[in-house]
């Protein structure tokens, strides 16, 4: 009887442990740091699609977001529950997707988008942004997972994606993203692209805006500013939604694939091949 009930406790105790051991990795993930993927170019040419980074989400709790801060939060469209319980499970658990812009205006700014000499610029409180990390690249437009644009089938399968590109070198040797000629959306024969410095009026924003920051607001937009859904289209960001500062790349590799280490099991030669090494290890900002 005493060794069944030692047994009995032994068992009690291992699962304890394991669920002592989830609840730390909750928390640590939570409120300590995450891993992200890019799932978008918004960030181009800082961060890229298929980039892994690592987030610190301790030091937004008790260090204010500073203008500049590439920063990781929750979706400011996604609707909440009105159910505390649910909103929070929402919230930590499973619920919006997570975002990632840099910050241009902190409470109490005043910040202006204005078109000048025909290119887009941004003021906060009454000074003009020298912003080197905005993409001065242009833009091409590309069907994502299509062999053959010819075939009605995957036609239908396919996402159109818009890539920052160098036209000063072949699709082959771009610097940031393998590009197929094959798979190049053209309207009329030509090549759609958007090119940089120009001013956006449509569905993603408009480069015209005025506001000033209340307490809890933040002013964000992505470096790609062609490509970008941001605070130009959806607002001003509230501090609640706000998780992390992005702080390093993990590893970045040319691939559209999430599940990249099926990718990597099922095609190892050819992943290898697609690791960008010089955008590895590094520190963003």
């Amino acid at each position: 009887m005493i060794k069944r009930a030692c047994a009995w406790f032994d068992r009690q105790s291992d699962f304890f442990q394991i669920i002592v051991f989830l609840i730390l990795i909750f928390l640590v993930r939570t409120f300590g740091f995450g891993l992200y993927q890019v799932p978008t170019g918004s960030m181009e040419t800082t961060m890229l699609v298929g980039e892994r980074f690592f987030a610190d989400k301790l030091t937004v709790h008790f260090t204010p977001i500073k203008k500049g801060d590439i920063i990781s939060f929750n979706s400011p469209n996604f609707d909440y529950s009105d159910n505390c319980v649910i909103k929070l499970w929402q919230k930590y658990i499973w619920g919006p997707d997570n975002w990632t812009k840099r910050v241009i205006g902190v409470p109490g700014d005043h910040v202006q988008g204005k078109i000048e000499n025909g290119a887009p610029v941004v003021y906060v409180n009454g000074v003009k942004l020298d912003e080197p990390y905005v993409n001065k690249y242009p833009l091409i437009a590309v069907w994502t997972n299509n062999s053959n644009i010819q075939s009605k089938k995957l036609f239908k399968r396919s996402s159109l994606m818009y890539f920052s590109f160098d036209p000063q070198k072949k699709f082959d040797d771009q610097p940031f993203y393998t590009i197929n000629p094959v798979d190049i959306a053209q309207h009329n024969l030509i090549p759609q692209i958007l090119e940089p410095n120009k001013p956006m009026k449509n569905q993603s924003g408009n480069d015209e805006f005025d506001v000033k920051l209340e307490d809890e607001e933040y002013w964000v937009m992505g470096d790609n500013r062609l490509g970008s859904y941001d605070s130009r289209s959806w607002g001003v960001l509230n501090a609640e939604h706000i998780h992390g500062r992005i702080k390093f790349c993990i590893f970045s590799v040319d691939t559209l694939k999430s599940w990249w280490i099926i990718y990597v099991l099922r095609h190892p030669l050819e992943f290898w091949s697609k690791i960008r090494w010089s955008r590895c290890c590094r520190f963003v900002r």
